[in-house]
């Protein structure tokens, strides 16, 4: 199933699976989000959700137990239920079920919001901690940003021009090295070179909004002032760009497997709630 929200100025389509945004277009009808053909990668703009990134050996211990849990959490592949509708925006909700408490077993529910305002939509995270004992988790997003011309062309424009320091992955685990990207005027010019290691990470990145421009010309803007983290990825050849918010990232190489002690990781107490927001604005 599919819910559609529209406004004056934009149309965005979101699944029920996944509460995936899947289409945002304007009124010229161009695209924004990636059609998910799988020769690339078959998602639009997932849900990370209760972690981000990887987990060492995909688990993790608590209470003496060990756990398993895949890569960005399970919250991305279940159906969420449509909980309020308006003509520009819908509210979807994701409650623990007896299949989730056997891989993370905490009772949480999340809402994400998703509402038009002008040539923005906004899309807000809500994670309410059912249970009563603390509840670990990360959150983020993954919007996958449609490229249709050559990706060279494209760049992305930060809020300064300070170096950016992003740490390497290593087999999907956050290593203890760093390496440095040079702006250009606050300007990254985008090439597959760039990801060739995987996703860029940046840890407490200070810019709070990327702009994408194709031949200098600003197209897009994501602004993210909620979230401390941040991955830029793209698979190889791929005609899309993610920009990715986060509360958390993988675990690092030398973690030990306690999710309360994981970098990044956010803690609820019983009956606590976490909001966290960002937006996509079409210039």
């Amino acid at each position: 199933m599919i819910t559609t929200i529209k406004n004056s100025d934009l149309t965005a389509v979101i699944k029920h699976f996944g509460a995936e945004l899947c289409s945002l277009k304007d009124n010229s009808n161009t695209e924004y989000i990636w059609g998910g053909n799988p020769e690339f990668w078959g998602k639009h703009s997932p849900i990370l959700f209760p972690i981000v990134g990887t987990l060492k050996n995909n688990s993790y211990q608590y209470n003496g137990k060990d756990y398993q849990l895949s890569r960005h959490g399970f919250s991305r592949e279940m159906n969420f239920e449509l909980i309020d509708k308006q003509e520009n925006s819908a509210t979807f909700s994701l409650t623990s079920t007896d299949e989730t408490l056997q891989r993370y077993p905490f009772d949480f529910e999340l809402f994400l919001i998703y509402t038009l305002e002008n040539t923005s939509l906004k899309i807000e995270y809500k994670v309410i901690n059912k249970g009563k004992s603390k509840m670990p988790f990360s959150i983020g997003a993954h919007p996958a940003f449609d490229l249709p011309n050559n990706f060279e062309n494209y760049s992305l424009e930060f809020e300064n021009s300070a170096p950016l320091t992003f740490h390497l992955l290593e087999e999907g685990l956050i290593s203890n090295t760093t390496e440095q990207i040079q702006l250009d005027k606050k300007q990254l010019q985008l090439n597959y070179k760039l990801f060739e290691n995987d996703a860029l990470v940046f840890k407490k990145l200070p810019s709070k909004s990327i702009t994408i421009l194709e031949n200098s010309k600003p197209i897009l803007k994501v602004s993210y002032e909620d979230f401390p983290d941040l991955g830029i990825w793209t698979p190889p050849n791929a005609p899309f760009i993610c920009i990715e918010p986060w509360f958390g990232y993988s675990d690092t190489v030398d973690t030990f497997g306690n999710l309360f002690k994981k970098e990044g990781i956010q803690v609820l107490d019983s009956n606590e709630t976490f909001k966290s927001r960002f937006s996509i604005e079409i210039l």
